[in-house]
């Protein structure tokens, strides 16, 4: 298990903040007290002999006085309540997951056979999009791309920095190499960039829409020697059955439709996921497209451990501090600026 990320974080919280509610109090003692009134310094057969004396200055100080008093309180509420601020410090480890995905480019992927929305696409249109969310739903795995027709290309190594990733995939187009299924090839290829790797999970996803016509090495040899390095091996079948849908160009350069069987051996996918003891789909349309490589991400969860440390720094000494200043500005305050009479 290696460190995978490092990350920090701040939060301010109550630990007992059920202590806040009496917070609600304050306002109703406020409400009482005006009601009641407070004890009279002199007793006056009728309060019209004094109602002018001092009645304004007698007001704005009983004000004064009582919002000190009433922030003292606040202050002991929500210092009882234990405002903190958190640091928490996370170490995230994942066990490592290396993931080679081997994809075919070949002149069959150019059949529009599948959707995205709702309009016709081509199979490595969709590829890539699967593909994508795919890499976007692992960030903690190491994931190499090699596109393959008439041969094997690497698109990217195995790397850490899946921005970088998509945006080689972005890439790939068809017939940047000779045509062809070159499926023993893409998976030899696939097998050597994984065999010196220390991963405790190795696995690579073979995606193709044929059968294997091209390159020097057989697709039951490849998967042979994945195995004997502790690879795992899931295939994916594309495309739908019968004839398709292919674009061409016409003599006068116009785009046309032109039905086209493909060959397909699926037999030999089967084949190559038993021998990986992986698992093989067939993903004749978008939605199973989709679903197959959601199948392969739940299959493959990679393991993640996390170790959380916290720091609080804890405000109740300081508002325990700013109640007595208040409190101790009233009681200075009613003894002398504002005093009442005996």
């Amino acid at each position: 298990m290696n460190p995978l990320l490092l990350a920090s974080s701040s939060s301010f919280s109550f630990a007992h903040p059920w202590v806040l509610l009496a917070l609600l109090v304050l306002p109703l003692l406020a409400l009482l007290r005006g009601k009641i009134g407070g004890t009279p310094g002199i007793l006056f057969s009728s309060t019209k002999l004094v109602m002018a004396v001092g009645k304004r200055r007698r007001s704005r100080a009983g004000a004064v006085l009582s919002s000190l008093i009433y922030g003292a309180m606040a202050c002991l509420i929500v210092a009882l309540a234990r405002p903190q601020l958190g640091h928490t410090l996370e170490r995230i480890q994942a066990s490592g997951v290396d993931i080679m995905l081997v994809l075919d480019v070949s002149g069959s992927m150019a059949a529009e056979d599948y959707t995205i929305g709702s309009s016709r696409s081509n199979r490595l249109d969709v590829v890539k999009k699967v593909t994508r969310e795919f890499i976007e739903a692992r960030p903690n795995d190491r994931i190499g791309i090699i596109a393959f027709a008439g041969r094997p290309y690497l698109v990217s190594p195995l790397t850490l920095d899946h921005d970088w990733l998509i945006r080689n995939l972005d890439r790939v187009q068809l017939g940047l190499v000779e045509d062809g299924t070159a499926i023993g090839s893409g998976l030899a290829t696939a097998v050597a960039r994984l065999k010196d790797r220390d991963a405790k999970t190795k696995l690579i996803v073979l995606l193709t829409d044929g059968a294997n016509n091209a390159g020097k090495v057989l697709p039951l040899t490849a998967a042979e020697a994945g195995k004997a390095l502790g690879i795992k091996i899931y295939t994916i079948g594309a495309g739908s059955s019968g004839p398709v849908p292919v674009p061409m160009k016409d003599p006068f350069g116009r785009t046309v439709y032109q039905k086209v069987v493909f060959e397909f051996d699926e037999k030999l996918l089967d084949q190559i996921a038993k021998i990986g003891d992986g698992k093989y789909f067939r993903a004749a349309d978008t939605r199973s497209m989709d679903a197959t490589f959601k199948e392969i991400d739940r299959l493959e969860k990679t393991k993640i451990e996390v170790e959380k440390t916290a720091e609080y720094r804890d405000f109740f000494p300081w508002l325990l501090g700013l109640a007595l200043l208040l409190l101790g500005a009233e009681a200075l305050l009613s003894q002398t600026l504002w005093r009442r009479l005996p």
